[in-house]
């Protein structure tokens, strides 16, 4: 990464990157608040590093932290229950009590659990012989500046340092935002890959492209406006299980009808189409006879 901020430079060119330090540090006392959702709050403090020049931009968010924080909890528990077992084998018959062995299969499970196990002492006490284990003990020791102590903390890197806080972080988030729409419109609607061989096409297909874009961006800014700030991908996984469908029914004098509408839009639903000020029966109810 610092390779390609180096290339960035030369060329003049500016840019805002996730940083991929491990080290996470954040004083919230020097933090500023930038988004004030309650659940959502967002604060990010600003540091220069002297040796570059460029701007560390420290963010915590409280729905990060939320999701990391279960995610820690999930791992902590999974690894002490291996440990409990490995522990537990040593008080039974037929089960792997040899010190080395235990040693071993103690490894395996630092090893399949490593993000949980950097954050933990374990101790096999061996018998007088050396030869076995008797006891295997533990205590959660976090480490410093890592995602235990400091959970929904992510750092930002540019060269933009007359920037303030906001400004940065918003831009960042525009850009991800960005990324995350093209994505979900190449995936969904099969904008990519593109099969075309001549031009003419492929601007079509490109503008199609965009304007799809800019239908989701008008639908978000409305949403917005109404305090509903999901992604994209939020709102398509809501909306995504209410279907139109069409009831056949036959007559007693041989015709049939065609009966076409959508199903009954759930309560989350109803919120976004109340929000848009659209009907929550898209498409209305269509009757056909044949």
């Amino acid at each position: 990464m610092k390779k390609t901020s180096s290339i960035f430079i030369e060329h003049g060119f500016h840019y805002i990157v996730v940083s991929r330090k491990r080290k996470r540090d954040f004083d919230e006392e020097k933090a500023t608040l930038i988004k004030d959702i309650p659940g959502q709050r967002v604060k990010v403090q600003k540091v220069t590093v002297e040796e570059t020049g460029e701007i560390e931009l420290y963010c915590h968010s409280q729905l990060r932290e939320k999701k990391e924080q279960a995610m820690q909890d999930s791992f902590s528990e999974k690894y002490e229950t291996a440990l409990n077992s490995l522990h537990a084998g040593l008080s039974k018959k037929g089960t792997t009590k040899n010190y080395t062995k235990v040693l071993e299969r103690l490894g395996r499970i630092k090893e399949k659990y490593a993000r949980a196990a950097q954050h933990y002492e374990v101790t096999v006490v061996p018998d007088d012989e050396g030869d076995k284990a008797n006891s295997i003990s533990w205590k959660r020791v976090e480490k410093a500046n890592s995602q235990a102590t400091h959970p929904g903390v992510y750092c930002l890197r540019t060269n933009l340092t007359d920037w303030n806080e906001e400004t940065l972080w918003r831009t960042y988030t525009l850009l991800t935002d960005l990324e995350s729409v093209f994505r979900s419109l190449k995936s969904e609607l099969g904008l990519r890959p593109i099969y075309h061989r001549k031009e003419e096409r492929v601007n079509g297909h490109i503008f199609i492209t965009l304007i799809a874009y800019h239908l989701v961006q008008t639908l978000r800014y409305q949403l917005k406006a109404e305090h509903i700030n999901d992604s994209w991908q939020t709102i398509r996984r809501t909306m995504e299980n209410q279907q139109r469908i069409t009831v056949i029914l036959r007559r007693e004098d041989g015709k049939t009808i065609h009966l076409r509408k959508a199903t009954n839009a759930e309560p989350r639903q109803s919120v976004i189409y109340k929000a848009l000020e659209i009907s929550a029966q898209p498409g209305g109810v269509k009757k056909t006879l044949i």
